[in-house]
């Protein structure tokens, strides 16, 4: 018979799960305090949840809602970063952090419900974010049009000049 606790965990576990657009599990052994606090930190500037989960109730509010191939990630001591807006945040954030302090150990995780491995999520790092994407979109719809812009504008400042002519040829004579 599971503790009323434990059930509760596993409740808010699938809550936050189901909500969830991308997720990382790691390993943070040889983390120091005041190191899982600075990650701890910086994941929420960004809007991200990170915390140390029990792989036996993560695995089963992972199960209970149909997240297979993450029982793969589940050995060890693991930690979840959790994005509910955009996915690639916490794979920028924490492979960040493993530059500077080279400590934690990335897992794998879940991506728009698509499970990757840990080189999958350091690709996913490298990733622009969704607002430099979209700066780059508009940026080329706009270079063309920008340039239409110009030679149309040419056009006319020509059509000017050759009217200006025209007209000053007219006045001499």
């Amino acid at each position: 018979m599971p503790r009323p606790e434990k059930v509760q965990a596993v409740v808010e576990l699938q809550e936050r799960l189901r909500r969830a657009r991308g997720l990382i599990l790691a390993d943070f052994r040889g983390l120091s305090v005041p190191e899982m606090e600075t990650l701890r930190e910086e994941l929420r500037k960004n809007g991200v949840e990170f915390r140390v989960v029990k792989n036996t109730l993560f695995g089963i509010a992972a199960q209970s809602l149909q997240l297979q191939g993450l029982d793969a990630f589940l050995q060890g001591p693991t930690a979840v970063a959790i994005a509910y807006d955009d996915p690639t945040v916490p794979a920028r954030v924490m492979v960040e952090f493993i530059r500077q302090y080279r400590k934690l150990e990335l897992k794998g995780g879940l991506v728009e419900g698509r499970v990757v491995d840990a080189a999958g999520i350091r690709a996913l790092a490298e990733l622009p974010s969704r607002s430099e994407l979209v700066a780059r979109v508009v940026g080329s719809i706009q270079a063309p049009l920008a340039g239409l812009v110009g030679v149309l504008r040419g056009l006319q400042r020509t059509l000017v000049y050759v009217l200006d002519q025209i007209r000053s040829k007219r006045a001499e004579t």
